[in-house]
């Protein structure tokens, strides 16, 4: 089990590094709410994330008009509390949920069972649960079988992440070389010391190779000139 202190400034910062809140529906990650719900036999299965003030639903199977709750009295803001899976089998009679607004109210939620979305250094970002409108048992097994479609939830939000970044390098690889093709388009240079002018900057060759473009230079002779200095001797 993983233990870190629950310092809920440093847990919305990781939250946040994943540039997920509010993004539209992802097929990935709809089909591991379809799954739990098929798994479990429940009618309903969410992914959340448990924000400052609120608790998004990233996906939500069997449930479609609400996107978002708050996140007081949330039983998903509960969740983030422990890396144990968190169970209520009958609503009614149990004192965590009998004052959340989806078991009091008209949507009449009984039973509740979450795994936390663990990041690998230890925040606890939200949940995946599945929903029932009767009072069930729910054993051992099916805890574990949670936590390990958490771990697949948390997988699926690293993966996106890391395609992110990749997407955000090729983007600035390509604005780094239209600018290196704007260079090429007009450059002063200086008919006595052959400096170019780049950016305010006169620059010899090899310092425009090596501070603008970033390159390594290295020395040779050109055959011709190469010809004339042996003809020379």
């Amino acid at each position: 089990m993983i233990t870190v202190p629950h310092n809920e400034s440093e847990r919305l910062r990781a939250l946040r590094s994943y540039e997920i809140l509010d993004t539209p529906p992802d097929g990935a990650f709809d089909r591991i709410t379809k799954l739990a719900a098929q798994i479990f036999r429940t009618p309903i299965a969410l992914i959340t994330l448990v924000d400052e003030d609120r608790i998004w639903f990233q996906s939500r199977h069997g449930l479609e008009e609400v996107v978002e709750i708050d996140r007081e009295p949330g039983l998903c803001a509960s969740v983030i509390m422990s890396d144990d899976a968190y169970v209520v089998c009958n609503a009614l009679e149990d004192p965590r949920a009998l004052a959340n607004p989806l078991v009091a109210g008209a949507m009449g939620l009984r039973f509740y069972a979450a795994a936390p979305l663990i990041t690998h250094d230890g925040y606890r970002l939200g949940t995946i649960n599945v929903i029932d409108f009767e009072p069930r048992e729910f054993d051992a097994e099916g805890e574990a079988i949670l936590k390990q479609l958490a771990a697949v939830t948390m997988e699926q939000m690293a993966l996106r992440l890391s395609a992110r970044k990749v997407m955000a390098g090729l983007l600035e690889a390509l604005q780094k070389a239209q600018k290196r093709s704007e260079l090429d388009e007009f450059v002063t240079v200086c008919a006595w010391t052959k400096r170019a002018r780049i950016d305010g900057e006169w620059l010899t060759f090899d310092e425009f190779l090596t501070h603008k473009m970033g390159l390594t230079v290295s020395h040779g002779m050109h055959p011709d000139a190469a010809q004339t200095f042996l003809e020379g001797e």
